[in-house]
């Protein structure tokens, strides 16, 4: 059996795989669209900087020798032997160690975009959800559909605009949902206003929060002179309130913006809801002025929103976040 040193793997795991299709098997690498790549075997797996995801089999990495073991059925001493034999590989692990930590981020692999919306429109319209708001949403590129299922993509951006996080969520009847590989949730889909603001509202999904702009725009209310953050899924606190941790949403944002001074929380009216409430409350309120704020009918803002459009939702979708 053979034996490799720590360095020696190390050096296998530093690179990546689109840097090793482009210099040891540049002929199975494919263009897919801006910034990302396919293998012509696979036309599934994605390659964004790097990191890969096979879509049709959910399982994805960050390396080369990950792609090797999971798609090309190498062993791991098979892999690290055919890569640290690879001609290039000592420059190629010398220049990894000098990366710069913005260069160190974590890679965000976006699902590929259909060639229009038609069903994310659609999708989102039933919901009762504003088309002005929904085609203002898919102008910037905060989302999209997704190719080839047509399921709706939301996206958070970083302080730069580089799209960092990802949520996929199905247009039909079923709950699939996932975050993209590569997502931080530091940056989950958010909308944030239009001129300076000293509040933030925080949502558990993306469809709550597009209702409550919705809710904005009904009254003939400025719903883009809000800040409005999903937290992309409940927050779960600890089991000891006391020892709860800030959502990582709302910690960057706070930590980005120090500004604010009120928070308004509109979370579910459901125990999962109440116990991330009187979390945030806690761990908060000697900070900031928290307010509460549910939904005044169902049991999250889309439930509310459709009530009052007499909107009849799908059984299917009540736990769709």
């Amino acid at each position: 059996m053979a034996y490799f040193t720590e360095e020696q793997i190390n050096k296998a795991k530093s690179i990546d795989l689109l840097t090793y299709l482009q210099n040891y098997n540049p002929n199975e690498l494919a263009h897919d669209s801006r910034g990302t790549y396919c293998t012509k075997t696979h036309d599934s797996l994605k390659i964004s900087n790097g990191m890969w995801y096979w879509f049709s089999r959910g399982i994805g990495g960050k390396n080369a020798l990950e792609y090797l073991i999971q798609v090309e059925n190498y062993s791991f001493t098979e892999a690290v032997g055919h890569l640290i034999n690879q001609k290039g590989i000592e420059k190629h692990y010398y220049q990894k160690q000098e990366l710069t930590e913005k260069e160190k981020i974590k890679r965000l692999v976006l699902p590929k975009k259909a060639s229009n919306n038609d069903r994310v429109l659609l999708y989102l319209m039933s919901r009762g959800i504003s088309s002005n708001i929904i085609n203002e949403c898919i102008n910037k590129g905060f989302i999209y559909q997704e190719y080839p299922n047509n399921n709706v993509v939301f996206v958070g951006y970083d302080e730069e605009n580089n799209p960092r996080f990802a949520s996929v969520r199905g247009t039909n009847q079923s709950r699939y949902m996932h975050d993209a590989y590569g997502s931080d949730k530091s940056y989950s889909f958010k909308l944030l206003s239009v001129s300076s603001k000293n509040d933030v509202h925080l949502f558990e999904s993306a469809i709550d929060l597009l209702s409550y702009a919705t809710l904005k725009e009904l009254n003939n209310e400025m719903w883009d002179e809000e800040n409005l953050i999903s937290l992309s899924g409940i927050y779960q606190p600890s089991k000891n309130i006391n020892d709860s941790k800030i959502p990582k949403t709302l910690s960057t944002f706070l930590k980005k913006n120090n500004n604010i001074d009120t928070i308004y929380l509109h979370f579910d009216n459901d125990n999962s809801g109440r116990l991330a409430t009187e979390a945030i409350k806690n761990s908060l309120s000697d900070s900031y002025k928290i307010i509460d704020d549910p939904p005044k009918s169902g049991k999250d803002y889309n439930d509310f929103l459709c009530d009052l459009l007499h909107i009849k939702r799908q059984k299917s979708l009540e736990n769709e976040r």
